[in-house]
């Protein structure tokens, strides 16, 4: 009799999930894009292992950015699940990340305003990537409005981006001298392709921006 309701249990649980994030496509989605390089995809709490020398993430949650049932992410197969670290897991696919500022972020949000509603998480950061990447007709430019867009289609309205990068920018001059422009360009391109002219942008640079 143990075993049988433990598994009615387990169904019922597996059912609640997946009704919830079906009906986030009933609610008006707040969403907000994630971009840049590792900084934003996450790397804290990830460290080389003692012995093996491979990096590895800790496993550590801050409370900050434990799950919260009003926010979710748009995964690599964009579809919306609920939103868990490492956020970019399954996106930045060939490094090992771990915190970010996205899901801290989401939940500052929802404490100061719990009339909020609905987090709509779209993460596209890459690790070690240049802004130059990040430009119009680019791979990462095109995923970032393609992942965006999809978002939208959900019903909902994109509130915000929030851009850390830069530090691959800071070694060779040229690319410092270029970056003012080529992120000027950059974020007025992207409102334009997201029909967003107002898009606030929150940005974290490590090149000094004048």
């Amino acid at each position: 009799m143990g075993y049988m309701l433990s598994l009615i249990l387990l169904a019922l649980l597996a059912h609640a999930t997946s009704i919830s994030c079906q009906n986030i496509l009933e609610q008006r989605l707040n969403i907000i894009i994630l971009a840049g390089q590792s900084n934003m995809a996450g790397r804290g709490g990830v460290a080389n292992h003692s012995v093996r020398g491979i990096p590895t993430w800790d496993g550590d949650v801050p409370p900050q950015c434990q799950p919260n049932p009003w926010i979710f992410k748009l995964s690599a197969d964009m579809a919306w699940v609920e939103a868990r670290e490492p956020i970019h897991a399954d996106i930045d696919v060939k490094k090992t990340n771990g915190i970010g500022p996205g899901m801290a972020f989401a939940n500052a949000v929802l404490s100061k305003d719990p009339n909020f509603g609905l987090v709509g998480l779209v993460p596209c950061a890459i690790g070690g990537t240049h802004l130059s990447q990040w430009q119009k007709g680019g791979f990462l430019y095109e995923q970032l409005v393609k992942r965006a867009q999809m978002a939208l289609r959900s019903g909902g309205a994109y509130k915000a981006m929030l851009w850390y990068q830069g530090e691959t920018d800071t070694i060779y001059k040229q690319d410092v001298e270029l970056y003012q422009g080529r992120l000027k360009r950059f974020f007025n391109d992207l409102r334009s392709d997201l029909q967003a002219p107002r898009l606030p942008i929150f940005q974290e640079n490590v090149v000094q921006v004048q």
